[in-house]
């Protein structure tokens, strides 16, 4: 018998590395097929919530493998699934789904490979308590969904499709068939049109559509037409340069809407801004970066824009007191009261007739004052400009290196000459008091006295 520790036959020990190199390639060609096929939901939730992965907590729910499943053990899952990046193009087993996910509220796939309706409507389909869903950034373009299997979203609330190049025609078939959405998120999605759908969908409330390329107000008007009853709708970091309809117009489209964000949009003129007024409802606005505002100083700008907009209560975020909304007002009526009649405002005209004719503002000088005053040195006078917001000390600095007067201490003394006779001098003893206090006018003048040591000490007492 050969000892464990012999050395292989020449011949074994090729078949051997032959074997290695075998398995080693399968598993290598096993790896890349898989790699090629993507993960599947229930193999990504399998790995992320078990238990030595996911810790048990409040909201978890412990859910034992089904029979016959290929997951083994329990699962620990919360109502919020977060299964983010994690490579997913497929679903899996749809009775695994249906029994890990019975109680699941909200789905995060975002940044995934799903690139296939059915593949995404068979996770939706099996997860029936299912209100919030994140596809973002997942590969959706050129990828149509067709009707039937966008009934499975009829119970989802809110619906997140940001950067997935998703079309207009798959959004129209999702929010016809979303009878319960409220909120839907479609940003950069490189959308420079808004295209017109059959049906509108009543039950929606917030629609962001931020970073696209839209332009012109007339997609902006297709929105109001297809989701009326919007509360929200942000259009930031779009080019939208104008809002061009009427106020009848306006209060159709858009009866319900409280809250608008055109932060870095191109809106270029005032009657935008007026026109935003005729909203109905509107109370929250943001209106940062945009060209109409750029030659104003930050306090103009906000206060223009509330000036023009009467029932916002929120302005770029921060909340309208009414000081500050009567404050902005006048400003607005002094800002244009020397304007041409044809170039004033309507809102002009309705302020006028709540505050009258505003006087302008008095320009107060608060340039540092000054006085000439005589500086009394023994027989030595000279006519000094003194600045009167400096102090008694700063005054004796000066007038040392000024009239060159000794170091060694001196004493100032300010004479009124229109009351010397009732007062006489008054000496300027505090160094920290300013010279405005004394209320030293022209023709005063102050006396400068050395100071002068006692004689006494304690052998004379």
């Amino acid at each position: 018998m050969l000892s464990r520790f012999a050395k292989t036959p020449p011949q074994a020990k090729t078949e051997r590395v032959l074997r290695e190199k075998t398995l080693k390639m399968a598993a290598t060609m096993e790896s890349s097929s898989d790699e090629e096929e993507g993960c599947t939901f229930i193999q990504v939730l399998s790995e992320k919530y078990n238990p030595e992965n996911f810790p048990y907590g409040q909201g978890v729910v412990v859910m034992p493998s089904p029979p016959g499943s290929p997951v083994k053990g329990r699962l620990f899952l919360p109502n919020m699934l977060v299964l983010s990046d994690a490579g997913i193009r497929k679903a899996g087993d749809r009775s695994d789904i249906a029994a890990f996910c019975a109680h699941v509220l909200e789905l995060d796939l975002s940044h995934n490979q799903l690139n296939d309706w059915a593949e995404i409507s068979t996770i939706v389909s099996n997860i029936p308590h299912l209100e919030f869903l994140n596809l973002s950034m997942n590969p959706l373009s050129g990828v149509e969904l067709e009707p039937s299997m966008a009934e499975v979203f009829s119970r989802v609330r809110q619906l997140v499709l940001i950067n997935t190049q998703v079309s207009w025609d798959t959004v129209h078939t999702l929010t016809q068939q979303a009878q319960e959405l409220e909120e839907l998120f479609l940003c950069l999605n490189g959308y420079n049109t808004v295209s017109e759908s059959q049906k509108s969908c009543p039950s929606l409330r917030l629609l962001q559509i931020t970073d696209n390329q839209l332009k012109e107000w007339a997609e902006v008007r297709k929105l109001g037409q297809m989701y009326p009853s919007l509360k929200t709708l942000i259009l930031a970091n779009n080019s939208v340069d104008s809002v061009s309809d009427s106020r009848e117009t306006l209060e159709q489209l858009f009866p319900n809407l409280r809250t608008i964000n055109l932060n870095n949009s191109g809106l270029s003129k005032w009657e935008d801004i007026e026109r935003l007024a005729f909203l109905p409802k509107l109370e929250d606005v943001k209106a940062k970066g945009i060209p109409l505002l750029q030659p104003y100083t930050t306090h103009e700008r906000r206060c223009l824009l509330l000036a023009q907009l009467p029932s916002v209560v929120l302005l770029n975020g921060s909340a309208v007191s009414d000081g500050e909304r009567e404050d902005a007002e006048r400003l607005f009526i002094r800002y244009y009261q020397d304007c041409p009649e044809q170039e004033l405002p309507e809102r002009y005209h309705i302020l006028v007739s709540k505050y009258g004719q505003l006087a302008p503002l008095v320009e107060v000088d608060l340039s540092p004052r000054s006085t000439m005053v005589d500086i009394r040195w023994g027989d030595r006078v000279e006519a000094v400009s003194l600045s009167l917001e400096q102090t008694v000390g700063d005054l004796k600095k000066h007038l040392r290196a000024l009239l060159q007067l000794p170091t060694n201490g001196i004493r100032l003394f300010y004479i009124d000459r229109e009351m010397c006779s009732v007062l006489g001098p008054e000496e300027l003893k505090c160094s920290s008091r300013a010279l405005h206090s004394y209320r030293i006018r022209d023709g005063d003048e102050i006396e400068v006295v050395p100071k002068v040591k006692s004689r006494c000490s304690s052998s004379d007492l």
